[in-house]
């Protein structure tokens, strides 16, 4: 037994290393890289498809994501466009996965919910770029038309925000009186109208002119104020205040 022990060759120390480092898949060292340069610079430090690289390595923890960071951006346009993409469309691209798809929906709803409680029981006319952050976040990416009202009390501040109609691709009706019943069962006095077009342009048309001017004249004998109208497309917003519409 001694005698066959000396004849064996010595193990070969850098051959073991080598194939442990052949073992390694190659994008570990990357995530790594990418964790770090996103914990030092923030999220500033990191083109779109790196951070949604970051989001998709918490989903699929045995793959090479970058490719499939591309290709979401080619199909969706940019970070928002697919946090912002329906579920099914997202269930059709290859190699994603439910539990990736449930990832990239959360980290949406997170964001929404954030922007949401900024701006809830505050002032909103003193805060308004936060309020048309937080309706082009929700609403400027629909693929149907929302109508959305925001209820304010005698300060101003946020009461209630409720999606009261949703639509065909462009028209969402609206019904000036159930408008009025709401608000009065929420003791609101003032509110702000938002829908989207899912179109791209944010201009107001004739109907959307007509439908503001029948809420707001529904409103008036019970002294509720109508601010304003927001517009909102993944193109931008308008405001019917700022159009001197109201």
């Amino acid at each position: 037994m001694a005698k066959d022990s000396a004849r064996r060759p010595p193990a070969d120390n850098n051959n073991i290393s080598s194939t442990a480092d052949s073992e390694t898949p190659h994008y570990h060292g990357h995530r790594d890289r990418l964790r770090q340069r996103f914990l030092q610079g923030g999220p500033d430090a990191l083109p779109d498809y790196e951070l949604l690289e970051l989001i998709l390595f918490m989903a699929i923890p045995r793959r090479d994501v970058k490719p499939l960071a591309k290709t979401l951006l080619g199909r969706f346009g940019n970070l928002a466009g697919v946090l912002n993409a329906e579920a099914p469309e997202l269930e059709k691209i290859d190699g994603l996965s439910e539990n990736a798809v449930a990832g990239l929906k959360a980290v949406q709803a997170a964001a929404h919910r954030l922007l949401k409680q900024e701006i809830m029981q505050r002032p909103v006319l003193n805060s308004w770029k936060r309020l048309t952050d937080y309706c082009a976040a929700t609403m400027a990416h629909e693929t149907k038309e929302h109508f959305r009202i925001l209820f304010l009390n005698k300060k101003n501040e946020l009461i209630a925000d409720e999606i009261q109609q949703t639509g065909t691709v462009d028209h969402a009706p609206a019904y000036p009186r159930e408008i009025m019943k709401r608000a009065l069962e929420l003791s609101a006095t003032a509110l702000i109208l938002v829908h989207n077009h899912p179109s791209g342009d944010p201009r107001p048309s004739e109907a959307d002119i007509d439908m503001t001017y029948a809420i707001k004249a529904a409103a008036e004998p019970f002294q509720i104020v109508l601010h304003d109208h927001i517009i909102v497309s993944r193109n931008g917003t308008s405001s019917f205040k700022t159009l001197g519409l109201i």
